[in-house]
């Protein structure tokens, strides 16, 4: 198993549920095949940031790094496509994956994954209704 797909599962946990105890998530990882040490994943926790609250461990805010999605929107994007759960974005030659780093730092729930191209951005949603309240989302951007 990578660190970087490791570190990924572990964030993905903290997120999800409240882990109190290296042990917790220890567990956690071995029921998704993750086998680790101790002494790993204590290191993964210190390169990911992760802090112990009383509502188990969290990441600590990091500065925003690049533009907001806000500006990189109005910047690059010129058409939205809607077929089913996926939105396709249409930019400016080159800039598709400065719009997808964008959207995937967002983190928004109705977004599971994009794939950038040249000047092409395939979103992808968990269904129908995401993809539309995504595109809305978009619109907004634009007009704001």
């Amino acid at each position: 198993m990578n660190k970087n797909f490791r570190q990924g599962q572990i964030l993905k946990i903290i997120r999800g549920r409240e882990i109190y105890t290296q042990e917790e998530l220890a567990r956690e990882l071995a029921q998704l095949g993750i086998q680790t040490t101790q002494v790993t994943l204590s290191r993964d926790m210190r390169e990911l940031g992760l802090v112990k609250t009383p509502e188990g461990y969290r990441n600590l805010p990091t500065e925003s790094s690049g533009p907001a999605l806000a500006d990189v929107v109005n910047e690059y994007l010129q058409d939205i496509r809607l077929t089913q759960n996926l939105v396709v974005l249409k930019t400016s030659p080159g800039t598709a994956s400065s719009l997808a780093v964008a959207i995937d730092k967002e983190e928004l729930d109705e977004v599971v994954g994009t794939i950038a191209g040249d000047d092409t951005i395939l979103v992808i949603t968990v269904d129908e209704e995401k993809a539309a309240n995504f595109r809305e989302k978009m619109l907004q951007l634009l007009s704001a």
